[in-house]
């Protein structure tokens, strides 16, 4: 009798009957393009539904919008009876649809920190050894190394101890990073039919949730720049819309530069997404306005905050979402000047470059 294996054709299970969880993977992802609207959602959620056939005779749209309100993902509009709106789980269960989209399913981590190039007493173990010096912990002594030491140095019939065969193993010092993401909110990121806001708003509740998990000592900041530049709360990320605005990257810098001026760590980074140029100063009361090519008066004031940036050993890294030659020889000055990085991306590998780059920068020391 021969043992072998058998192939036959894989017949994938029939789900006749969506449940719940499936459908609230694609309202988190209604509601972001939404902005929060929770009525359009559930409009465009049951258009999907009557041409794609989601639900089933046993599980309906209402059965999911009143487990929605049992489970605590929305709460009744109190102004207009009939109406939702999201709750702070659903906020939170938005940034993790987003996170899990972009970056994957991530392994849960420990403590989170930022690790650097110094070694020293610290907290996370290297593959490093070096020699025994005053005042290393016991925990780090490598027990193996030194007795075999021990071993080379003195004998194994007189197994002796002394504190030049002890051996270590060395650490690496955390530090932690300051981050400000700052988000172009101008009316081109809707222009020409493409929806350039929803991405970006997707990869900053990644971000933020990538943080919050695993590097709750770090700081990050959201800002957001038309005409003006303010901060935003992490938890009004899913309602952000853009405006009839202009780019006013100036303001957007300055206030960057406010909020990373409190931050008491040596690390601060600004991430910049944008798919545009400077278009817009305010001077006083007034905007000074011109969308047509590169107005120096603007490209110049922008510089000079990069240049500042720089002196203060503030990196930016721009995401440009354009690929116009004109506007890539902007951001390639605009990077030279505050020594930083650039990076031209599709829309569709954003999150994966901000992810990276977040990454590799916590490993420094600016």
């Amino acid at each position: 009798m021969s043992l072998g294996y058998r192939f036959s054709e894989y017949v994938p299970p029939q789900d006749d009957k969506p449940g719940f969880e499936s459908l609230l993977k694609i309202f988190m992802q209604l509601v972001t393009i939404t902005s929060g609207d929770v009525g359009e959602a559930l409009n465009w959620l049951s258009s999907l539904d009557k041409q794609y056939n989601l639900t089933s005779g046993e599980y309906g749209i209402g059965d999911f919008i009143e487990d929605l309100r049992k489970k605590g993902y929305l709460d009744e509009d109190p102004q207009r009876q009939g109406n939702f709106t999201l709750t702070a789980k659903s906020e939170q269960g938005i940034r993790k649809s987003a996170l899990e989209e972009i970056f994957g399913k991530l392994k849960k981590g420990g403590k989170g920190s930022h690790a650097t190039p110094h070694t020293g007493i610290g907290d996370e173990a290297s593959t490093d050894r070096r020699e025994y010096r005053f005042g290393d912990a016991l925990e780090q002594i490598s027990m193996t190394d030194s007795l075999r030491n021990a071993q080379i140095n003195h004998g194994i019939g007189d197994l002796r101890l002394t504190e030049q065969d002890l051996e270590v193993t060395e650490t690496e010092h955390k530090t932690q990073a300051a981050t400000v993401l700052m988000i172009d909110i101008s009316h081109s990121m809707i222009l020409y039919g493409e929806d350039r806001i929803t991405p970006a708003k997707k990869v900053a509740m990644a971000l933020a949730e990538l943080v919050k998990q695993k590097f709750p000592k770090d700081s990050l900041d959201v800002i957001v720049f038309g005409n003006d530049a303010w901060q935003i709360e992490i938890k009004d990320l899913p309602y952000l819309e853009v405006g009839p605005y202009h780019t006013n990257t100036v303001a957007g810098l300055e206030l960057a530069m406010d909020i990373l001026r409190k931050r008491k760590t040596p690390n601060k980074q600004i991430f910049m997404i944008t798919d545009g140029k400077p278009t817009c100063l305010k001077e006083g009361l007034r905007y000074y306005k011109n969308s047509f090519g590169l107005d120096r008066k603007v490209v110049n004031k922008t510089l000079n905050l990069a240049a500042q940036c720089r002196r203060l050993k503030i990196p930016i890294t721009t995401f440009m979402i354009a690929s116009d030659p004109y506007l890539q020889q902007f951001v390639d000055e605009f990077t030279q000047v505050n020594n930083g990085q650039a990076y031209y991306s599709s829309l569709k590998g954003l999150g994966h470059l901000v992810f990276r780059d977040y990454k590799q920068n916590r490993r420094k020391t600016f």
